[in-house]
Protein backbone atom coordinates (compact mmCIF):
# COMPACT_ATOMS: atom_id res chain seq x y z
CA UNK A 1 0.00 0.00 0.00
CA UNK A 2 3.02 2.24 0.70
CA UNK A 3 4.63 1.59 -2.78
CA UNK A 4 1.50 2.50 -4.22
CA UNK A 5 1.06 5.98 -2.45
CA UNK A 6 4.43 6.78 -3.45
CA UNK A 7 3.94 5.72 -7.07
CA UNK A 8 0.59 8.15 -7.65
CA UNK A 9 2.82 10.61 -5.71
CA UNK A 10 5.37 10.47 -8.39
CA UNK A 11 3.11 10.55 -11.35
CA UNK A 12 0.86 13.46 -9.93
CA UNK A 13 4.04 15.20 -9.87
CA UNK A 14 5.54 14.04 -13.61
CA UNK A 15 2.24 14.11 -15.22
CA UNK A 16 1.69 16.68 -17.67
CA UNK A 17 -1.73 16.92 -16.86
CA UNK A 18 -1.22 19.11 -13.87
CA UNK A 19 1.38 21.41 -14.81
CA UNK A 20 -0.17 24.23 -16.64
CA UNK A 21 1.35 25.46 -20.46
CA UNK A 22 2.80 28.77 -21.18
CA UNK A 23 1.14 30.60 -23.52
CA UNK A 24 2.94 34.41 -24.66
CA UNK A 25 0.26 37.16 -25.42
CA UNK A 26 0.25 37.71 -29.24
CA UNK A 27 0.09 42.07 -28.78
CA UNK A 28 -0.71 42.38 -32.56
CA UNK A 29 -3.72 40.27 -31.90
CA UNK A 30 -4.92 41.60 -28.34
CA UNK A 31 -6.00 45.01 -26.98
CA UNK A 32 -5.56 46.37 -23.35
CA UNK A 33 -8.58 48.65 -23.58
CA UNK A 34 -10.18 51.01 -20.83
CA UNK A 35 -13.55 53.65 -20.81
CA UNK A 36 -13.67 56.68 -18.32
CA UNK A 37 -16.98 58.77 -18.08
CA UNK A 38 -16.26 62.35 -19.44
CA UNK A 39 -18.49 64.85 -18.31
CA UNK A 40 -21.85 62.87 -19.95
CA UNK A 41 -20.48 60.65 -22.31
CA UNK A 42 -17.61 58.02 -21.94
CA UNK A 43 -14.56 57.96 -23.34
CA UNK A 44 -12.31 54.76 -24.56
CA UNK A 45 -8.39 54.27 -24.98
CA UNK A 46 -6.00 51.56 -24.78
CA UNK A 47 -3.01 51.12 -24.69
CA UNK A 48 -0.45 49.43 -27.74
CA UNK A 49 2.56 48.73 -25.48
CA UNK A 50 1.81 45.18 -23.82
CA UNK A 51 4.18 41.74 -22.98
CA UNK A 52 3.12 38.68 -20.58
CA UNK A 53 2.48 34.89 -19.98
CA UNK A 54 -0.43 33.30 -19.42
CA UNK A 55 0.01 29.40 -17.82
CA UNK A 56 -3.21 27.59 -19.12
CA UNK A 57 -4.26 23.93 -19.18
CA UNK A 58 -8.24 23.65 -19.80
CA UNK A 59 -9.89 21.93 -16.90
CA UNK A 60 -7.02 22.72 -14.18
CA UNK A 61 -7.84 26.50 -12.65
CA UNK A 62 -5.89 25.74 -10.36
CA UNK A 63 -2.54 26.37 -12.51
CA UNK A 64 -3.91 28.93 -14.53
CA UNK A 65 -1.59 32.28 -13.50
CA UNK A 66 -1.40 35.61 -15.80
CA UNK A 67 1.67 37.94 -15.82
CA UNK A 68 1.67 40.91 -17.68
CA UNK A 69 3.29 44.40 -18.18
CA UNK A 70 2.09 47.47 -20.01
CA UNK A 71 3.96 50.79 -21.39
CA UNK A 72 1.79 53.60 -19.93
CA UNK A 73 3.35 55.86 -22.53
CA UNK A 74 1.82 54.23 -25.59
CA UNK A 75 -1.75 55.50 -24.20
CA UNK A 76 -3.62 56.15 -27.19
CA UNK A 77 -7.33 57.86 -27.10
CA UNK A 78 -7.09 58.93 -30.30
CA UNK A 79 -6.34 62.60 -29.52
CA UNK A 80 -2.72 63.49 -29.52
CA UNK A 81 -3.25 66.61 -26.86
CA UNK A 82 -5.20 64.36 -24.30
CA UNK A 83 -2.58 61.39 -24.31
CA UNK A 84 -0.08 63.98 -23.71
CA UNK A 85 -1.88 65.27 -20.57
CA UNK A 86 -2.50 61.84 -19.37
CA UNK A 87 1.68 61.00 -19.82
CA UNK A 88 1.78 64.08 -17.86
CA UNK A 89 2.45 64.43 -13.65
CA UNK A 90 -1.15 65.15 -13.78
CA UNK A 91 -2.30 61.03 -14.74
CA UNK A 92 0.39 58.71 -15.17
CA UNK A 93 3.40 60.47 -14.61
CA UNK A 94 5.52 57.79 -17.41
CA UNK A 95 8.36 59.38 -16.44
CA UNK A 96 8.57 58.69 -12.95
CA UNK A 97 6.51 55.57 -13.52
CA UNK A 98 7.07 53.32 -16.68
CA UNK A 99 5.12 50.49 -15.89
CA UNK A 100 2.20 49.21 -14.94
CA UNK A 101 1.92 45.44 -14.51
CA UNK A 102 -0.80 42.77 -12.89
CA UNK A 103 0.22 39.57 -11.57
CA UNK A 104 -2.76 36.80 -10.66
CA UNK A 105 -2.90 35.48 -6.95
CA UNK A 106 -5.48 32.68 -7.96
CA UNK A 107 -8.65 31.81 -10.08
CA UNK A 108 -11.87 31.21 -7.99
CA UNK A 109 -15.41 30.33 -9.46
CA UNK A 110 -14.49 28.31 -12.06
CA UNK A 111 -17.51 27.40 -14.92
CA UNK A 112 -17.22 26.19 -18.00
CA UNK A 113 -15.49 29.09 -19.98
CA UNK A 114 -15.82 31.71 -17.22
CA UNK A 115 -14.20 32.32 -13.98
CA UNK A 116 -13.06 34.91 -11.74
CA UNK A 117 -9.26 36.20 -12.12
CA UNK A 118 -7.74 37.57 -8.71
CA UNK A 119 -4.27 39.55 -8.98
CA UNK A 120 -2.40 42.77 -7.80
CA UNK A 121 -2.68 45.83 -10.46
CA UNK A 122 0.42 47.88 -9.98
CA UNK A 123 -0.27 51.35 -11.46
CA UNK A 124 0.89 54.50 -10.56
CA UNK A 125 3.77 53.03 -8.12
CA UNK A 126 0.89 51.78 -6.32
CA UNK A 127 -0.11 48.26 -5.75
CA UNK A 128 -3.58 47.00 -4.98
CA UNK A 129 -5.59 43.78 -5.57
CA UNK A 130 -8.34 43.57 -8.53
CA UNK A 131 -10.63 40.99 -9.48
CA UNK A 132 -11.68 40.40 -13.57
CA UNK A 133 -14.24 38.84 -15.22
CA UNK A 134 -12.27 35.73 -17.12
CA UNK A 135 -13.64 34.37 -20.17
CA UNK A 136 -12.00 31.77 -21.57
CA UNK A 137 -12.22 31.73 -25.75
CA UNK A 138 -10.87 28.43 -26.17
CA UNK A 139 -7.53 26.93 -28.05
CA UNK A 140 -7.08 26.32 -31.45
CA UNK A 141 -4.05 25.84 -34.32
CA UNK A 142 -3.34 28.02 -36.37
CA UNK A 143 -2.62 27.91 -40.12
CA UNK A 144 1.34 27.48 -39.32
CA UNK A 145 0.61 24.86 -36.49
CA UNK A 146 0.93 27.09 -33.45
CA UNK A 147 -1.72 26.43 -30.82
CA UNK A 148 -2.80 29.78 -29.88
CA UNK A 149 -5.53 30.30 -26.37
CA UNK A 150 -7.97 33.39 -26.56
CA UNK A 151 -8.97 35.16 -23.25
CA UNK A 152 -11.06 38.27 -22.32
CA UNK A 153 -11.18 39.64 -18.71
CA UNK A 154 -13.48 42.29 -18.29
CA UNK A 155 -13.51 44.95 -14.53
CA UNK A 156 -13.82 47.68 -13.16
CA UNK A 157 -10.77 49.60 -10.96
CA UNK A 158 -11.03 53.42 -9.22
CA UNK A 159 -8.46 55.60 -10.27
CA UNK A 160 -8.04 57.30 -7.07
CA UNK A 161 -6.96 53.81 -5.38
CA UNK A 162 -3.89 54.64 -7.53
CA UNK A 163 -3.43 58.14 -6.65
CA UNK A 164 -4.22 59.26 -10.26
CA UNK A 165 -7.00 62.15 -8.59
CA UNK A 166 -6.89 64.31 -11.35
CA UNK A 167 -10.00 66.66 -12.50
CA UNK A 168 -11.65 69.39 -12.76
CA UNK A 169 -14.94 71.09 -11.15
CA UNK A 170 -17.56 72.32 -13.50
CA UNK A 171 -19.09 75.72 -13.55
CA UNK A 172 -22.41 73.84 -13.47
CA UNK A 173 -20.95 71.84 -10.61
CA UNK A 174 -19.87 68.32 -10.48
CA UNK A 175 -16.30 66.97 -11.81
CA UNK A 176 -15.17 66.25 -15.64
CA UNK A 177 -14.09 63.12 -14.81
CA UNK A 178 -15.46 59.85 -13.51
CA UNK A 179 -13.17 57.96 -10.89
CA UNK A 180 -14.51 54.57 -12.18
CA UNK A 181 -12.38 52.72 -14.93
CA UNK A 182 -13.42 49.94 -16.90
CA UNK A 183 -10.97 48.29 -18.20
CA UNK A 184 -11.32 45.48 -20.78
CA UNK A 185 -8.76 42.83 -22.23
CA UNK A 186 -9.07 40.83 -25.34
CA UNK A 187 -5.78 38.67 -25.39
CA UNK A 188 -4.68 35.91 -27.97
CA UNK A 189 -1.75 34.16 -26.91
CA UNK A 190 0.62 31.55 -28.51
CA UNK A 191 1.84 28.29 -26.49
CA UNK A 192 5.66 28.65 -26.19
CA UNK A 193 7.68 25.62 -27.62
CA UNK A 194 9.21 23.67 -24.35
CA UNK A 195 12.61 24.59 -23.59
CA UNK A 196 15.20 21.98 -24.99
CA UNK A 197 17.25 19.49 -22.73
Amino acid sequence: MRKLLVLSAVLAVLSPAVRAETYEIDASHSQVGFRIKHLVGKVPGRFTGFSGTIEFTPGKPESWKVAAKIDPATINTDNEKRDGHLKSADFFDVAKYPEMSFKSTKVTDAKGDSAKLHGELTMHGVTKPVVLDLEIGGTTKDPWGNTRAGFTATGKVNRKDFGIVWNKTLDAGGLMLGEEVSVSLDIESVLKAPAKK
